[in-house]
């Protein structure tokens, strides 16, 4: 007996969209282009199935932004600077952005860092971002608006739409889920 799951994915833009199966599981996919751990355009139907109900099939799907010089992962952390972030959150379009704005030397920030991790594991429709507010960095920094940090600014429609100063995880959570519900 063979069980079988299938995933449609409908992407805004050309994105790359990588599928890693595990060896017992056979991936046949409808849609542009697309094939085991490759890249494909607008849309795509994936249909994965396993040899055997005792055998599981592992797989995990990842979509990236094609942007020009950096490229987003969903699912992770992208690190930016000054001259990275505008172009990434523009390719975004009406994606829901959030960046952690951190120093090295900040205590909380390293506190915070690993749920932020956690977030964009959770949140694969928003696009996490973190940006090292160093000297080289300093003009996007005060472009932003950074006060103290860890600092949290949600974009939507490359406009800062939500800010959340300091450690405060449920605050973020609480920030986050109000953008992407509105």
């Amino acid at each position: 007996m063979t069980m079988a799951l299938n995933l449609n994915l409908f992407l805004g833009s050309p994105s790359m969209v990588v599928v890693d199966t595990s060896s017992n599981a056979r991936l046949s996919s409808h849609g542009s282009c697309v094939y085991k751990n490759g890249n494909i355009s607008n849309n795509l139907s994936i249909s994965l199935r396993s040899v055997s109900k005792r055998k599981s099939a592992c797989f995990s799907v990842r979509s990236s932004l094609e942007t020009t010089g950096a490229t987003v992962t969903v699912g992770q952390v992208t690190e930016v600077n000054k001259d990275t972030f505008w172009p990434i959150v523009k390719a975004a379009e009406d994606k829901t952005v959030v960046l952690d704005m951190y120093t090295q030397w900040c205590g909380p920030c390293k506190v915070m860092a690993p749920r932020f991790q956690e977030l964009s594991e959770k949140y694969l429709d928003v696009v996490f971002l973190k940006l090292d507010c160093n000297q080289e960095n300093k003009p996007l920094a005060k472009e932003l608006g950074i006060r103290v940090v860890p600092t949290f600014k949600i974009l939507k429609d490359n406009k800062v739409v939500k800010e959340v100063t300091g450690a405060k995880f449920e605050d973020l959570v609480v920030a986050i889920d109000t953008v992407r519900s509105g």
